[in-house]
């Protein structure tokens, strides 16, 4: 029976102005829903009649009171001010990435461009940054991707995100496009669009220089290079001495098209927290447990570039553009790379316990470097491995330069790989590049045309649209080589090596990436439980990597976790180390003054990335691009797992239709209405 009234009560989130439009009884299950209105926000309750408020939902009164201020600036008009978050939009998104698909959403149109004056740019903390929290050193940047067209999201470690918290900004919105290139300086409470034109063709550590000696030392810069300038797609914002990269999806070009060529931030306050004795404890145990984990002292000791080798051996290793998954070297490799190129292991900001940064140099020889942060697994791989490059030297020389230009090394890498590829396959010639063909392992080759795509010279400009466009305009055949999903190159993680991942590449919000939300072989090949078998998934140890029944399911559960370190602001590597969705929940707990529940944590996390996959709905993506490379879906063409038959999908359909049947999503990827009012998200039902 169904009975409909009008009401006014007080909402699960502790608002008294709530005007329920519908009150639907179902005798059978006793549950009750209702469409509402709450605080001039639309959502959906969602109980059973048992439960009383206090013991559902996300209290807002506590994170309202540490985190929300938004300062949203418009370059064109030189306005900067700050507004408060919506009340409705903390209790349902809490921050970070949440927060702003939820501003996307609500201040964007359908299939805008993302280099128009008008395309939003947001960078958003969690409310962890900067509380001193393990792995609280993080900022992200979200925006439509101008490399894929769909949700771009890219994370980096510094101090730039802590330090614009202590500034008393939690959230940055840019719109606009300046009159001339600028800098946006955020200092304790005054903010100014600077205009800088001494700036424009620097390389990032010159302009973070020249930046730093005219405001002060005590400044955090994020700044774009020379390819954000000129628009390259796959441009990235680097932070931390230009040391660090939020390098995926071109968040560098979004910059660049607004004639922003950085963002200075100082901030000496102090981060809100309701129980500070109690958060602190809490960090002290959380920190213990860690350092006394043995397994922790590889990050240290090894960094993310220690992966060459083992994943060389577990078939993680992307090949010859994707030919396959090992090659054999990748021990010699990492070896090499700590006897001559390594210096020392550095945090990326201020009180990481992990230090998985490297320090490293090329003394002598062709490819000399300064001393420089960077090295890491994903930049050695795609610029030793894919190329089929032995030259170590060379590598730790392209960590360098890509960080000099401001290009993300995973897409530098790819279109040099994907450019090699059909060189040999009669695709390009060498007219097709000044009368050079570029071979497998020729990184002089390869240097000449990073600079040509940075400068969108020749066959660069061509490149610097990244693969799926450049094969778009070569044809077919081309076509079959460009790895990517939904126009983001591929990673250095191969689902062969764990069927787990596959999945998490073709439904990623962001295209194929293996940090948004999670690396899925991390469970099925690597055997991490993240502490979430209470919450649903399997024990990895009873699951068989190449295994394909039940991994939709747990995927799911991967990725609402895997949403949570976005949301709230801290490394995802912590949560590889041992930080749980119940160590979260403590910790948010003491900062609010407020219970909090994994379950409620998890949810978020579902909430957020429903509302990422409605944007990219509402930006015209179905089923069709969540599809996997025919390429990855190949047999090995050489190396260990040449001959091993079931590391290859057999029936990616399957697993896709039953990660959509988990998530609540119609046949062809569509969150479906029923789904999104039970998340509260009934406004986006369209």
């Amino acid at each position: 029976m169904i009975i409909g009234l009008y009401a006014r009560m007080v909402c699960r989130y502790g608002c008294q102005r709530i005007w329920l439009s519908m009150l639907a009884r179902f005798a059978s299950s006793g549950a009750t829903f209702a469409k509402a209105k709450c605080c001039s926000y639309p959502l959906l309750l969602f109980r059973d009649n048992q439960d009383s408020r206090e013991e559902r939902g996300i209290r807002v009164q506590g994170l309202k009171a540490v985190f929300g201020k938004i300062l949203k600036v418009d370059l064109s008009a030189g306005v900067c001010r700050v507004e408060e978050a919506e009340e409705g939009a903390l209790n349902l998104f809490m921050g970070g990435a949440g927060l702003a698909a939820d501003i996307m959403l609500k201040e964007t149109k359908a299939n805008y461009d993302p280099l128009s004056s008008e395309a939003p740019l947001i960078i958003a903390t969690g409310p962890l940054t900067g509380t001193g929290a393990p792995g609280c050193g993080s900022v992200d940047l979200c925006f439509k991707s101008p490399l894929t067209g769909v949700w771009g999201e890219s994370r980096s470690g510094s101090d730039f995100g802590p330090t614009l918290r202590k500034a008393g900004v939690d959230v940055v919105i840019i719109t606009g496009k300046a009159k001339e290139p600028s800098v946006l300086v955020i200092d304790e409470g005054r903010w100014e669009v600077r205009p800088w034109s001494e700036l424009k063709s620097l390389s990032t550590s010159k302009k973070t220089e020249s930046i730093k000696d005219n405001l002060g030392s005590d400044f955090e810069v994020g700044c774009i290079g020379p390819a954000g300038e000129n628009l390259v797609k796959f441009a990235s914002v680097m932070f931390g001495d230009a040391s660090r990269a939020a390098g995926r999806s071109g968040a560098g070009a979004i910059m660049g098209s607004k004639n922003l060529l950085a963002v200075a931030v100082r901030g000496k306050g102090k981060v809100p927290i309701a129980e500070t004795e109690k958060f602190i404890n809490l960090c002290r145990d959380i920190n213990r447990r860690l350092i006394s984990d043995p397994g922790n002292a590889v990050w240290a000791n090894e960094g993310t570039i220690g992966e060459l080798a083992r994943a060389d051996v577990a078939g993680d290793l992307p090949t010859k553009n994707w030919e396959a998954n090992s090659w054999g070297k990748g021990e010699a490799l990492f070896r090499y790379f700590q006897d001559n190129n390594f210096v020392s292991a550095r945090p990326c900001y201020k009180g990481c316990i992990l230090r998985c940064g490297r320090k490293a140099k090329v003394d002598k020889g062709p490819w000399e470097t300064p001393l420089h942060e960077g090295c890491e697994y994903e930049t050695m791989t795609t610029f030793t491995a894919y190329l089929l490059n032995e030259d170590v030297d060379a590598a730790v020389h392209a960590s360098w330069l890509c960080n000099e230009f401001g290009l993300d090394t995973i897409s530098a890498g790819s279109v040099l790989a994907f450019a090699m590829d059909c060189f040999e396959k009669g695709i390009l010639k060498p007219e097709d590049n000044d009368g050079k063909a570029l071979e497998w392992g020729d990184m002089e080759g390869s240097f000449e045309l990073l600079r040509k795509i940075v400068s969108k010279e020749g066959l660069g400009g061509l490149l610097a649209e990244g693969v799926r466009a450049a094969a778009s305009k070569l044809g077919k055949e081309a076509q079959d080589l460009a790895v990517h999903v939904k126009g983001l190159e591929g990673p250095a993680h191969d689902p062969r090596s764990g069927k787990a991942l596959g999945l998490s590449y073709g439904v990623a919000n962001t295209g194929m990436n293996h940090i948004h939300p999670i690396e899925g072989m991390a469970w099925d090949s690597g055997k991490m439980d993240f502490g979430l078998i209470p919450y649903g998934l399997p024990d990895p140890e009873k699951v068989d990597r190449y295994g394909e029944e039940g991994k939709g399911k747990a995927v799911k559960i991967l990725h609402d976790f895997g949403m949570l370190p976005d949301i709230l602001g801290f490394c995802k590597f912590y949560a590889y180390a041992g930080v749980t969705v119940d160590d979260l929940a403590d910790l948010m707990a003491a900062l609010t003054g407020e219970q909090f529940t994994g379950e409620e944590l998890l949810k978020v996390g579902e909430r957020a990335y429903n509302a990422q996959r409605v944007f990219n709905v509402r930006e015209g993506v179905s089923k069709e691009d969540d599809l996997l490379p025919e390429k990855i879906l190949r047999q090995p063409a050489f190396g260990k797992y040449a001959q091993k038959v079931e590391c290859v999908i057999s029936d990616y359909e399957k697993m896709l239709m039953e990660y959509y049947h988990a998530r609540g999503w119609d046949e062809n990827g569509r969150p479906n209405e029923e789904k999104l009012l039970e998340l509260g998200l009934g406004h986006l039902v369209r």
